[in-house]
């Protein structure tokens, strides 16, 4: 069934677009915008109770515990209704958490403690910084400049941010951060194209989601861009030997995320989400000139924004500086109690920016992603996680394929994985040692497989739950999962398809990769 193009959003005045206060994250979750959105709500909710009594029954596989297969069906059940939406995505993590209790798959303490983990901290942390920038307008004169740099036509607008997600990501370490920082500036800047919680348009399904693939894939740029590829660098120089440095890992990661989000910056706006003509310009009553003129009506910097731009740098700086914090301060500050000292600074009495009520935190999406967390953590626990991917390597003949064939599938296990995971750590701990342990035993050179490998380690683009930055941006609620999961996978493939090529042609060139058609030794 045709999905129904959504009405064209009226002609606004800038200052209404402006208006930061209709802009917040902790309203309602959408509704359901076209027919086919709907009749896969209609068809998840048997489609999830179908696919779990599926996995519950079905024969245990060898070395597959009870408990890992009712955490697996669990999962499955939830995944389906996340993706499909029959209920909100905070009741289907509430029920997710039920299941697990009364299923015995994971005991009712580590279900309640993701609450109080990091991540959820760093959540909910990044909303009071971001809700800072918006109170303070220093989020509408950061936009406004952008608007008036590249913000001419929609293509530009959509590059700047890729260069801005580019030029960030060696600086930040954190992806939640990284996201926090662009926010509000993509929410105006999406709303000046017309694109709002209540009206969403393709330029602004584009916008979201282009950054939430620059956040994620232009972290594999560095070796420093996450602590999993710090982990994964352990890995194959404690089990190989081989150390990778730094520009070893920039030379083979780096053209890849770049080449890979410059091709989505074209794909996004022409095919997967085609952005209509009256949605190429700006939305505003009396065009760039009355930006350029609000622009200068704001004047100087106020004493607030001043202060906001103080506790953001203390912030930011912390967050880069990360690495000398030990040799500084005797401990080690990590992102979340950064943001922690921030949200102090901004809501201290008298002296800070914010009141607590002004704070504008969307409780339901921490609860989507304690869920989320929850469903993850039992995979894990149980085993669940780590026995699927030996099944799966183990079911294939690798030894009958050449190096090539055995890359592609190797790969693709890796890429697509992040589904199932809610840990780029936890994925990476698992996989890695598997994949060189099995290279060493099918006679290729551990690191052909383990470096490739490693670079796709912050590829979590398919789904809100897959990362901190995916929970953050689908808050805006101008995309739904399913649209999160259609970029994601094209942005995913088009990933696959460069590194298979580049794994048969310069990785092959500057020694990373053997031949692609050479067989086992």
């Amino acid at each position: 069934m045709a999905a129904e193009a959504p009405a064209a959003p009226p002609s606004h005045s800038l200052q209404d677009l402006l208006d930061m206060e209709k802009m917040v994250l902790s309203s309602k979750t959408r509704e359901a915008q076209s027919p086919t959105e709907k009749w896969m709500r209609y068809l998840g909710f048997p489609g999830g109770i179908l696919l779990f009594l599926l996995v519950l029954y079905l024969p245990a596989g060898a070395g597959l515990s009870g408990a890992a297969q009712t955490g697996t069906a669990c999962f499955a059940l939830a995944l389906v209704w996340w993706v499909t939406e029959p209920f909100p995505t905070y009741v289907t993590s509430l029920i997710l958490m039920f299941l697990l209790l009364v299923t015995r798959t994971s005991p009712a303490k580590p279900i309640m403690d993701v609450l109080g983990m990091e991540v959820i901290w760093l959540n909910l942390l990044a909303f009071i910084l971001s809700s800072m920038l918006v109170k303070t307008r220093l989020a509408k004169r950061m936009a406004l400049w952008l608007i008036i740099k590249f913000g001419r036509k929609a293509s530009w607008a959509l590059l700047a941010f890729v260069i801005l997600q580019l030029a960030l990501s060696p600086l930040i370490p954190a992806t939640a951060a990284r996201c926090v920082m662009t926010l509000p500036l993509i929410i105006v800047v999406g709303t000046i194209y017309g694109s709002t919680e209540q009206t969403p348009n393709n330029f602004g399904k584009n916008l979201l989601l282009l950054n939430l693939a620059g956040i994620s894939v232009l972290t594999s740029v560095t070796m420093t861009g996450s602590s999993a590829n710090l982990v994964a660098v352990g890995f194959i120089q404690s089990m190989t030997g081989h150390r990778v440095y730094y520009m070893d890992w920039m030379i083979a990661g780096a053209p890849i995320a770049i080449l890979t989000m410059l091709i989505m910056w074209f794909l996004g706006r022409k095919f997967i989400f085609p952005i209509a003509p009256e949605d190429q310009f700006p939305k505003v009553e009396g065009g760039l000139e009355l930006v350029e003129r609000q622009h200068k009506a704001m004047g100087g910097f106020s004493f607030q924004e001043k202060k906001a731009l103080v506790i953001f740098g203390v912030v930011l700086f912390l967050w880069m500086t990360d690495i000398f914090h030990m040799r500084w301060f005797g401990v080690e500050i990590s992102a979340p109690f950064a943001a922690l000292v921030g949200a102090v600074l901004v809501l201290f009495p008298r002296y800070g920016v914010l009141q607590w009520s002004e704070a504008d935190i969307p409780w339901h999406l921490l609860i989507f992603s304690a869920g989320a967390y929850a469903g993850g953590l039992a995979l894990e626990d149980t085993g669940a996680a780590e026995w699927g991917v030996r099944t799966l390597f183990g079911g294939m003949n690798l030894r009958s394929i050449p190096f090539g064939a055995a890359f592609t599938i190797i790969m693709a296990v890796m890429m697509y994985s992040h589904l199932l995971t809610t840990s780029k750590t936890v994925r990476t701990i698992i996989l890695i040692p598997i994949i060189i342990t099995m290279s060493k035993a099918l006679g290729w050179d551990p690191v052909s497989m383990a470096l490739p490998a490693a670079l796709c380690i912050d590829w979590v683009v398919g789904l809100p739950i897959s990362g901190k930055p995916n929970v953050i941006l689908f808050s805006t609620n101008q995309y739904t999962v399913g649209e999160n999961f259609k970029f994601g996978m094209a942005t995913c493939t088009v990933g696959m398809v460069l590194l298979v090529l580049s794994a048969a042609t310069w990785f092959h060139w500057i020694g990373i990769t053997p031949s692609f058609w050479a067989m086992p030794q």
